[in-house]
């Protein structure tokens, strides 16, 4: 399976719809998207991998990096990890959680929440 990045703007926020397989070989690109996002002035950015089918420890890698550059420049991310939906949840949220980093990262179970200020996030 391929991946593909769409981006959108919704409330202030870049919103980064990730679909496919995060591995060795596709992670660069969501890397790449979120530089890209930074380099143009996003300073606050959601990305929505409700649509990731597979997420492997170069795809976390991905995730942990995107988190750091964004505190570095004040800014802000946000995660999409429905907690139901195809195959009993989301991949990405249940190799988080394996590895003990979910708690990092400011989780949501969909966009319009993620992009809302007074909308808190999901428990780790």
């Amino acid at each position: 399976m391929t991946l593909k990045v769409k981006e959108t703007v919704q409330g202030g926020w870049a919103v980064l719809q990730v679909s496919g397989e995060m591995d060795l070989v596709t992670s660069p690109s969501v890397r790449q998207h979120v530089h890209d996002a930074v380099a143009d002035g996003r300073r606050r950015i959601v990305m929505d991998l409700s649509e990731v089918r597979f997420c492997d420890s170069s795809g976390v890698g991905v995730l942990i990096a995107a988190r750091r550059l964004l505190r570095s420049c004040q800014g802000r991310l946000r995660l999409i990890l429905p907690a139901r939906g195809a195959e009993d949840g989301s991949h990405v949220n249940r190799v988080l959680s394996a590895l003990g980093v979910r708690r990092l990262f400011e989780v949501y179970p969909d966009v319009s929440s993620a992009v809302d200020e007074g909308a808190r996030p999901l428990s780790a």
